[in-house]
């Protein structure tokens, strides 16, 4: 897993690129197919915003935005929302490969009865 860490008219520091390393490296937790991960510092007028693009297998591309807080709390921010969009989309996978079987008992196909003559 590659991860990518850049500023936009920022200078990232070490501890700002350790924490983000960090804190994205937990994000195999929840999907095993990361390929590559890019995080975006951008400062602006308004305060820092964030952008972390993952890309995993088969072209799936996961992308989170956040800009509320300072640069700490964007990070965290982002990775609450890719830990969301990795899990729907892990489960999303697992369903279209088994579907959820029936409980015993409790099937949909019609009953037919027999009649008995007498």
């Amino acid at each position: 897993m590659i991860v990518t860490i850049s500023g936009r008219h920022m200078e990232v520091t070490e501890a700002l690129k350790h924490y983000a390393e960090q804190k994205v490296g937990k994000l195999t937790k929840y999907f095993d197919r990361i390929q590559e991960i890019e995080v975006i510092l951008d400062a602006n007028k308004d305060g820092t915003r964030v952008e972390v693009i993952v890309n995993a297998e088969h072209n799936a591309m996961f992308i989170a935005h956040h800009d509320q807080g300072d640069a700490y709390a964007c990070i965290d921010g982002c990775v609450d929302k890719l830990e969301r969009q990795l899990t729907d989309h892990k489960e999303k996978l697992r369903n279209r490969k088994h579907p959820a079987q029936q409980p015993a008992g409790t099937s949909h196909a019609p009953t037919t009865r027999q009649r008995t003559s007498q």
